[in-house]
């Protein structure tokens, strides 16, 4: 699933084609699910010359002379610049290519392609996208934006998993990382954030930052330290007590039965 560690490499493969104008763009009836025809994919972006490459929380942004293109990888999206992938392959999504699920892309003066891979067909591609909608980078989270993410106004407040995947909240965390970070604080993910103590703030904004730079690091999002014990059965990498799951927040949560307070 490509969360935002996964985008993030993406983006920095998009760094080879600045500096290199669109000669044609093409795109299918489901990367173009949000624009008003696939042709008008191709009819934006002809003539573009890319200036630079950005990106919040999971979307990126191909920067240009013109208008701003986005790209969004939905589950199982890939991007690839010629034949070079942004990363391997991901988690919960085939590690092999197919023509056929290539869902469009842009063509450069210079001969390289910028193609998006994706055999879900959720990904897709946007002109001038809005990222007004969406919250503070998870990557570059500071800790007065953190104490925004956790606030709550009324009652409870969703579960605590539930606001990670919160997009408008925080851009960019994803099922994978949102359990990573749970369990490095040591919290269960079903706690209402509005209940979490100061102790628990704490320790989930420090896990919060760690995670983002171990996972960077090692590769993914892919590679935390639960992901042993992800499947119905699995035992507590840390401390060797059962791991629960339930769905929060409309996603299979991990945590353990000890540790996880």
């Amino acid at each position: 699933m490509p969360e935002i560690l996964e985008v993030e490499s993406y983006r920095r493969l998009a760094e080879r084609v600045v500096g290199s104008t669109v000669t044609r763009g093409w795109a299918d009836a489901f990367a173009a699910k949000k624009l008003t025809s696939p042709a008008a994919w191709a009819r934006a972006v002809r003539g573009l010359t890319v200036t630079g490459t950005s990106r919040r929380g999971k979307l990126l942004v191909l920067e240009t002379d013109g208008v701003p293109l986005g790209v969004r990888f939905g589950m199982t999206g890939v991007l690839l610049i010629d034949d070079e992938a942004g990363i391997d392959g991901l988690f919960y999504g085939p590690h092999l290519f197919k023509a056929g699920w290539v869902r469009g892309g842009l063509e450069f003066d210079d001969g390289r392609k910028l193609i998006l891979h994706d055999p879900r067909r959720l990904g897709r591609f946007e002109i001038d996208p809005d990222i007004s909608q969406l919250g503070p980078d998870a990557m570059a989270l500071t800790r007065a934006q953190f104490d925004r993410v956790v606030a709550v106004t009324r009652g409870d407040g969703p579960a605590i998993k539930a606001r990670l995947l919160d997009q408008s909240s925080v851009a960019g965390v994803g099922n994978l990382l949102g359990d990573e970070i749970l369990f490095r604080a040591g919290i269960d993910p079903r706690t209402p954030t509005g209940l979490l103590s100061a102790d628990q703030r704490k320790r989930l904004y420090r896990a919060f930052t760690q995670t983002m730079r171990t996972l960077e690091s090692r590769g993914g999002s892919h590679l935390g330290d639960h992901m042993d014990a992800r499947f119905p059965g699995g035992f507590c990498p840390r401390d060797g007590s059962a791991m629960r799951s339930a769905t929060i927040g409309g996603r299979t949560t991990y945590w353990c039965s000890t540790h996880q307070r």
